[in-house]
């Protein structure tokens, strides 16, 4: 692996992560944090944030994610969504659906799934930012076909 790889992907110990799920724990619920979270043990559920989720190398994770950057060295499997970016690192294994304006797979990685990706920033995470989506009012079409009189009309009986 290359140096400038697994400096991308911060540690427990180097200072930037604020929440530590370690290795040998196990959560399952809703997740939402601020600032950088670092999982290396397992969980399964949801995950909102609009902050950086770090997948450590001996993670296993089931859920849908949605967060402003996601790194991965571990496995990941669900819907995941990034409002920023996502980086898949050696040795991990993701299988979903991935959401994101930028995308990094380095070799190595298996990848099952499929990516969307805009020039935009992908929407913040929907349970931070809850508004209901308004329908279009639908308008009844019109015949555009004049309507030719029956039988009983033309003959008056």
């Amino acid at each position: 692996m290359s140096d400038q790889a697994s400096q991308a992907v911060p540690s427990p110990d180097d200072g930037q992560i604020a929440t530590l799920l370690g290795r040998g724990s196990e959560f399952s619920g809703k997740l939402t944090f601020e600032g950088t979270v670092r999982i290396d043990g397992r969980f399964s559920g949801e995950i909102f944030s609009e902050g950086t989720l770090v997948v450590g190398e001996g993670a296993q994770i089931s859920a849908d994610i949605e967060v402003k950057k996601l790194l991965v060295k571990g496995v990941v499997e669900g819907n995941l969504t990034a409002q920023e970016s996502i980086e898949i690192h050696t040795p991990a294994r993701v299988r979903g659906k991935l959401t994101c304006p930028e995308l990094e797979i380095q070799k190595g990685v298996h990848f099952d799934g499929s990516c969307e990706m805009s020039e935009k920033p992908a929407k913040e995470p929907q349970e931070l930012k809850k508004k209901p989506k308004k329908e279009p009012k639908k308008e009844p079409k019109k015949d555009p076909t004049p309507k030719e009189p029956t039988s009983k009309e033309s003959t008056g009986g």
